[in-house]
């Protein structure tokens, strides 16, 4: 019987070390016991773990990497043998990781994405409060995560809160910043942490003017924000009499509406605050990985007003650059495109579904890659925030990525391409191809023939907006 003591919770570097010489020299999992920090062994002693050679260990799938690194955060005790069970398969079976239906892997992965679910709502719901000391003003949270997160995430604290002094206590492990070293201290309860702030009493006062009864979807405001974390919030205290009132503020504001025989004109008022306001914090987004590498975010840009919204893929090279959408090559057929329809481009909201250059670098150059259905989804916050002040008449995707943000799952050009779509908020939308695809094509008798449909089907979708004027 083999015994692994690791150092902590977290401790991936301890585990693999472990699991490369025990895998090495074949050792079966039911005959490793994992465990974090020292403890007495075995009535019968454990024998020592094999010496490690690493010029003569294998490689694995780096997915398996990623993966063994997110769910070893998990708090299931099971997860340090779950990973070595994986591991050992991997070594017969190299392209085991491909097989999304094999047990073994599913499980490893539903504690992965656990733990990334745990990640992220720390990171939305982390607040902090604020206490004077002889330096000035030092923040701290309290915070009570499912898994052994709390190390893994203090990078993105670290990045988003550079230059505040901070700590954030949890039970099991508290992180430290005073601006210029990040320290590690003992869990703390939440007693250590301050009970209010002065400032919250004016984020209360924002946060229940902003709340619109309309727009109330208590299902999903509980998925999105679990009452668990409520205690934390000082906005939460409101939330039952506002979801409460809900109701008769909507009757209220439905009963005081104009009825104007046409659609009700846009109120621009401070649109273009509001919408700077987003575009600035969206300068800074790390909601995903793609904002290491890319030069910057690259946002919408048009009339906040405009009855037509495009929404393409992702920035391409020169995009990243310039920090506008569609001007490079694939944004210049597209106004061509545009132009041939009889379609005003000025008129136009165009953005894309997500707000970061993705590629892989060879040598020099920099090579598009197509975004994930993860990358989507961590961007569909800020295009949501572009529709709802934008309000377009009609939506157009333009691409399979872009029509995934549109609607929230995978879909073909083929089958959806040429076909209105109701869209939550009363807009219409449409899919066709992005123009990349058409710069794509080898052949110029096909590129010719692609390209004219293309029109074909932005002439058709400015006929349908004119209809609904």
């Amino acid at each position: 019987m083999y015994r692994v003591a690791l150092t902590t919770p977290d401790d991936f570097d301890g585990w693999r070390a472990a699991a490369r010489r025990l895998a090495m020299q074949g050792v079966d999992t039911a005959n490793i016991v994992w465990q974090v920090g020292d403890a007495g062994g075995d009535l019968f002693g454990d024998a020592p773990l094999p010496p490690d050679r690493p010029s003569s260990g294998f490689s694995v799938a780096r997915a398996f990497v990623d993966l063994a690194q997110s769910a070893i955060l998990h708090s299931d005790p099971e997860r340090f043998a779950l990973l070595y069970a994986l591991l050992r398969r991997l070594r017969d079976r190299p392209g085991l990781m491909e097989d999304k239906a094999d047990p073994l892997l599913r499980r490893v992965d539903m504690l992965a994405k656990a733990v990334r679910r745990d990640i992220h709502k720390m990171r939305a719901f982390v607040r902090f409060r604020a206490l004077e000391d002889d330096a000035g003003p030092r923040f701290i949270a309290w915070f009570e995560p499912d898994h052994h997160i709390v190390r893994a995430n203090a990078g993105f604290f670290l990045r988003r809160f550079a230059s505040m002094r901070w700590s954030i206590l949890t039970p099991e492990v508290s992180i430290h910043w005073d601006g210029d070293v990040l320290a590690e201290g003992p869990g703390a309860s939440r007693g250590d942490a301050p009970a209010d702030d002065p400032v919250e009493e004016m984020w209360k006062g924002y946060y229940a003017a902003i709340f619109n009864p309309a727009r109330l979807k208590t299902g999903a405001m509980l998925s999105e924000m679990p009452k668990k974390y409520w205690r934390n919030l000082p906005e939460a205290a409101l939330i039952p009499a506002l979801v409460a009132g809900a109701q008769a503020r909507e009757a209220a504001m439905i009963a005081t509406a104009p009825l104007p025989e046409k659609a009700p004109p846009k109120r621009q008022g401070n649109s273009a605050t509001v919408w700077a306001a987003i575009r600035n914090e969206a300068m800074t987004c790390t909601r995903c990985p793609l904002h290491r590498d890319a030069t910057q975010t690259v946002f919408g840009e048009g009339p906040l007003d405009a009855p037509l919204l495009f929404i393409g893929e992702q920035p391409g090279d020169q995009e990243d650059l310039a920090g506008r959408p569609f001007v490079g090559p694939a944004g210049q057929l597209f106004d061509q495109a545009l132009a041939d329809a009889g379609v005003d481009r000025s008129r136009a909201y165009v953005t894309n579904a997500v707000k970061h250059f993705k590629f892989e670098r060879r040598g020099k150059r920099r090579l598009h890659q197509s975004p994930d259905a993860g990358e989507i989804e961590a961007c569909r916050w800020w295009l949501s925030q572009e529709i709802d002040l934008v309000r377009p008449r009609v939506i157009v995707a333009l691409g399979a990525s872009a029509a995934r943000a549109m609607l929230g799952n995978a879909v073909t050009i083929s089958r959806t391409r040429g076909q209105a779509i109701a869209l939550a908020g009363g807009a219409e939308g449409w899919v066709t191809v992005h123009p990349s695809y058409l710069l794509r094509l080898p052949d110029k008798d096909r590129r010719a023939e692609e390209q004219a449909r293309f029109v074909e089907d932005l002439r058709a979708i400015g006929t349908r907006l004119k209809a609904l004027a």
